[in-house]
């Protein structure tokens, strides 16, 4: 949308740009992040054994991108045990758990190949090194810890987050691993209430078992099952924050498509502040909702209004 780009040339954004987190990035960009990249600092860790160094460039993707070489704990550590497995993907700070994963017909992608000892750093020293003070959206996907890194950044800091995207899971797949259900918990708690979600899985079915009919059974046969999930939580008290933190909490809607939400900040905004960026804000969104409206199918639109007839003849 194009009020994205008017806003993000603003003033209050030129002067202190959007700061992403992203830890666990596998070397690709956020999607959601495209339109507000090129405008924003991004903050990424890639966890490997050379010796440290941050590196900080601009590049086609950010305004500027900081890389830190490290592995990210909750407590200070100057090392970690890092439990490299099967798939690339499966690999973390904490312990497969063997047992519990046994019924799981993916099971065979947590066998660990090897533990090593990686350099570790805390979110809070990162951005102290950074010379960052704030952090807009938090993103981390980390197998198991997602939920420890964001309760570990400093309370002001903490407060300060528009938006969390976090991939916690639901079935045992590490060792004391954070779960989708404390996640929730914690997050309300947080003050930020929960935008989307969309839930992934694999099939109760024992390797075992699945030698026997191949490597990938139907799921016409065998129902997925609810295995982990990726949510992202948006900041829900807006009267507490300023301008700057409320066009970005809009942006930030947009993108998640709570249109909703982004008229409820707006029309709040405009009680207590008279930027006349605001009002941009509001017709923008208004008219994105008008134009989807407009948009409706015609058969579905004739079917709201046979239904809205049978209740005035009844």
């Amino acid at each position: 949308m194009k009020i994205i780009h008017t806003v993000l040339q603003s003033d209050l954004l030129l002067e202190h740009p959007p700061v992403l987190i992203d830890i666990g990035a596998s070397g690709e960009i956020n999607a959601r992040w495209k339109e507000i990249a090129p405008y924003s600092i991004c903050i990424a860790f890639d966890a490997d054994d050379r010796e440290f160094h941050i590196t900080e460039q601009t590049n086609k993707s950010f305004k500027k991108l900081i890389t830190f070489n490290r592995i990210v704990t909750a407590t200070p550590k100057g090392q970690a045990n890092f439990y490299l497995t099967s798939s690339p993907f499966c690999s973390s700070l904490l312990e497969p758990d063997t047992e519990k994963l046994k019924p799981w017909i993916f099971s065979q992608l947590f066998k660990i190949e090897k533990i090593s000892q990686l350099p570790a750093i805390t979110i809070e020293s990162a951005l102290q090194q950074a010379n960052i003070t704030y952090i807009d959206w938090f993103k981390t996907d980390t197998q198991g810890t997602d939920l420890r890194l964001f309760t570990s950044l400093p309370v002001q800091l903490k407060a300060r987050v528009l938006a969390a995207e976090l991939e916690p899971g639901i079935l045992d797949a590490y060792k004391e691993e954070d779960k989708l259900f404390s996640v929730m918990g914690e997050m309300q708690k947080a003050g930020l209430w929960l935008s989307s979600m969309t839930v992934k899985g694999t099939q109760r079915l024992s390797s075992d078992y699945a030698e026997n009919f191949g490597a990938f059974i139907s799921e016409r046969l065998i129902r997925t099952t609810p295995g982990w999930a990726e949510v992202t939580y948006l900041h829900n008290n807006t009267s507490s924050l300023a301008p700057r933190e409320i066009l970005l909490l809009y942006i930030f809607a947009l993108i998640e498509k709570q249109y909703g939400f982004a008229l409820e900040i707006i029309d709040l905004a405009m009680q207590h502040h008279s930027l006349p960026l605001f009002k941009e804000c509001r017709a923008a969104v208004l008219k994105k909702m008008m134009s989807s409206r407009m948009n409706v199918p015609f058969v579905v639109l004739k079917r709201q209004i046979n239904k809205l007839l049978s209740k005035i003849h009844d």
